[in-house]
């Protein structure tokens, strides 16, 4: 595995982060591109993408929710890929790229089933109450990048 991290801020480096949440969300859970792609994916959406020999094959999206904190959502990484710590490399990133932004916060909406591996990187549960998505359940966790 050749892996390369890309901060994805040109259109064709964005259609890499699209492919692995149309092929690792959208066609594995039968999430339509409607329900995938929302409001928060515009040109100015930060996205980090991770290749294997220029291939996509995780990423995840951020987008500032205050001046102090950000939203680190859509993590994916094709099924293919998963269990070789990507979801983590992804997730590292993402937060050095926040922290270089002035970024104190992480915030994320972790599906309920991945709550653990977001308390393995630092990541605690911040609200209890399930948030029952359209396509899943999640619970908000947040992480000092300080």
């Amino acid at each position: 595995m050749q892996i390369k991290v890309i901060r994805a801020t040109e259109t064709w480096q964005q259609a890499g982060a699209y492919y692995v949440r149309i092929q690792g969300m959208s066609k594995q859970h039968g999430i339509s591109l409607r329900e995938e792609f929302d409001e928060h994916d515009r040109s100015d959406t930060k996205y980090i993408v991770l290749t294997d020999d220029d291939f996509p094959v995780a990423t995840c999206r951020f987008y500032p929710l205050s001046e102090q904190a950000a939203m680190i959502g859509r993590v994916v990484v094709l099924p293919e890929y998963r269990g070789k710590g990507l979801g983590m490399r992804v997730m590292k990133e993402a937060e050095v790229w926040l922290s270089e932004l002035g970024f104190q916060k992480a915030v994320i909406e972790s599906r309920d089933v991945a709550v653990s591996f977001y308390q393995q990187i630092g990541y605690t549960v911040t609200d209890p109450t399930i948030i029952h998505g359209e396509t899943f359940d999640c619970v908000r966790m947040e992480k000092d990048l300080q």
